[in-house]
């Protein structure tokens, strides 16, 4: 029989999560937790430290400055194998020290809209919230604020507060060309979205546009119908909660919204959408904070999308490759064909290996890790994920990626989507469709009848 080797990463992720879990933890001084986490600490051979902290995710130890980089850890099993405790081992900050909301955190999926779609159910509940909002009513508002110049003119407030909704709940907004969530919105939209009629990559609804809405009408006097508006939100995301692409998102904003909704002159003293954007964030609780990083933090944000991407690369650790340093390459592809002159104010975000292997990438024509980059629209034989839902998971990972880097750049996310993101489409172009249900499942009384 085989020995099994042993894992220390997995080893210590098991141990602070129990430990963390006990409910005793939380009455314990920072002080006495930051010993047990650095009784916890490992190092790898090639002197890089290593913790398993703050939302539940490993940092690694900048020695030349001392600073803790959020960072996704080694795949390889025999480097994972040699690690080691550090002696001495480095000062943990308190902030990187868990907290146990952070080990029960539910990150949900990093698939997007393309291959698995979205349920039935779903679709069907969403579309019911849309043809109530569509009923004749007396003073119905129009669209106003970020999402109006997505709409025709004569299109109602309550529209848009459903579709705002769902962009901004959704983890990775690009959708399948033929997603029916998006199709019956069609004859309220003021022009195409962008992509083509495989995927549509829409670029992020910011919070904003939601308070925005709410916002319009208290400065009208018209609270009645703000709460309204606030309470479709709160029923789109309730509808969205159970589809992982959407519950992180979705529960943050039932927790920012449902308390307004109980009390409604919790936002009196507000005025305007940022003050409500910052008032509702004020409300999340810490538990959910993870979900508005985009936010409250783009850095941090940035940096756990880039963790989800080195996470959604886990395939190729059994080709040989190195999830991390295909991250950096595929990153960097993005970066040189999107916005190459903002290449270089992402170097501060990245941890030192990671900086390394990017810089390396965009300044040598030649780097081998440029075989990773899509060549006429198709991802390398490597980089073709083994099934399709860690296509999909590799998707939504690199397109989230992209925005978020966007975001802090500040550059218009591309209407055909960032090269990495468009290749790994025909990974799934033969299985953008869930299966038909079972025809023996449907009856056949129909035929019977005149």
């Amino acid at each position: 029989m085989a020995a099994v080797q042993w894992d220390p990463f997995a080893a210590i992720e098991r141990d602070v999560r129990a430990m963390v879990a006990d409910p005793r933890w939380a009455d314990v001084p920072a002080p006495t937790q930051g010993q047990a986490m650095a009784a916890r600490l490992l190092r790898t051979e090639d002197g890089a430290c290593w913790l398993f902290g703050a939302h539940a995710r490993w940092y690694r130890h900048d020695a030349s400055d001392g600073s803790w980089h959020l960072s996704a850890p080694p795949a390889d099993p025999g480097v994972r194998a040699a690690a080691r405790a550090p002696q001495p081992p480095p000062p943990i900050p308190d902030e990187l020290l868990p907290d146990p909301s952070d080990m029960s955190y539910d990150r949900g999926s990093t698939q997007a809209f393309v291959g698995p779609d979205v349920t039935r159910e779903t679709t069907e509940r969403t579309r019911e919230l849309l043809v109530e909002a569509c009923r004749p009513k007396e003073d119905v508002p129009l669209v106003s604020g970020p999402l109006r110049e997505t709409f025709h003119a004569d299109v109602t407030a309550a529209v848009a507060a459903i579709w705002g909704t769902i962009m901004w709940c959704a983890y990775a907004p690009a959708f399948d060309g033929n997603e029916i969530l998006l199709s019956m919105f069609g004859e309220f939209l003021a022009r195409p979205l962008p992509g083509d009629d495989w995927v549509r990559w829409l670029p992020p609804t910011p919070l904003d546009a939601l308070t925005g809405l709410y916002a319009e009408r208290l400065d009208h006097g018209a609270q009645g119908q703000g709460l309204r508006l606030a309470g479709l939100m709160a029923g789109t995301a309730r509808v969205l909660a159970p589809d992982p692409r959407f519950s992180p998102r979705a529960g943050a904003l039932l927790a920012m919204v449902e308390p307004l909704l109980a009390r409604p002159w919790l936002d009196h003293r507000a005025r305007g959408a940022r003050a409500l954007r910052d008032a509702w964030l004020a409300r999340c609780p810490r538990p959910l904070r993870a979900a508005v990083l985009a936010e409250t933090s783009p850095e941090e944000h940035f940096r756990h999308r880039l963790y989800d991407l080195v996470e959604a690369l886990s395939f190729v650790a059994s080709h040989g490759a190195d999830p991390r340093a295909v991250a950096a390459s595929l990153l960097a592809a993005d970066v040189n064909e999107v916005a190459p002159g903002e290449a270089a104010r992402l170097y501060p975000l990245l941890d030192p290996e990671l900086r390394r292997t990017y810089y390396a990438v965009l300044a040598d024509a030649g780097h081998p890790l440029r075989g990773c980059w899509p060549r006429d629209g198709e991802p390398p034989d490597a980089l073709r994920p083994p099934d399709r839902a860690s296509a999909a998971a590799l998707l939504g990972a690199g397109y989230a990626t992209g925005l978020a880097w966007c975001a802090l750049t500040g550059t218009a996310p591309p209407a055909r989507g960032f090269p990495s993101s468009a290749a790994t489409v025909s990974c799934l172009i033969g299985e953008r469709d869930d299966p038909l249900p079972d025809a023996s499942d449907t009856s056949d009384e129909w035929i019977h009848h005149s």
